[in-house]
């Protein structure tokens, strides 16, 4: 990852900020939090190293805020150039994949931006479950479902419906 040999990492986490920054640590003041939680455990390195990052979460009012109680895995700090101003080489989150739906940031201000929602989903119940003022692509979408070959490998790796919440039928 040093090297710059990581094409894109995966990571999730307990917060996210409108800029990508993931929480992994503290729940409240760092100094005396309410939780503590489990860390980076390597996330912080994947955000900063990995040519893109992939964040993976449940859409959840609580978890998707203005700022981030502790930033563990930065994604774009408070906007704009942050990452060079940083001296991160690389990367920065890629997309978001949620529960209800997928965002990139903006490529002008780096402020995660909705591409597409999930079928099913509304773009009101995305705002409700958003901390911040969400920005919304103009050209707006239903995330495509993925194909019948897709969704096959998908079982396939996961055979007892872990990730997919669907047991492989018999």
């Amino acid at each position: 990852m040093q090297q710059g040999h990581v094409n894109c990492g995966f990571i999730g986490g307990a917060e996210i900020d409108k800029y990508g920054n993931v929480n992994t640590s503290y729940i409240g003041d760092h100094q005396d939090p309410v939780i503590k939680l489990p860390g980076s455990g390597g996330a912080a390195d994947i955000a900063s190293l990995s040519q893109r990052l992939l964040v993976i979460m449940n859409h959840e009012k609580r978890r998707f805020k203005e700022k981030v109680d502790y930033i563990t895995s930065p994604g774009y700090g408070d906007g704009g150039n942050w990452r060079e101003e940083e001296g991160l080489p690389r990367g920065g989150i890629g997309a978001l994949i949620t529960t209800l739906g997928v965002m990139k940031p903006n490529p002008s201000r780096n402020e995660l931006e909705l591409l597409s929602i999930h079928p099913g989903v509304t773009l009101d119940q995305v705002k409700e479950n958003t901390g911040w003022n969400l920005l919304v692509s103009e050209q707006l979408q239903e995330t495509v479902a993925p194909s019948k070959e897709e969704l096959e490998v998908i079982r396939s790796i996961d055979p007892e419906g872990f990730w997919t919440g669907k047991k492989k039928e018999e």
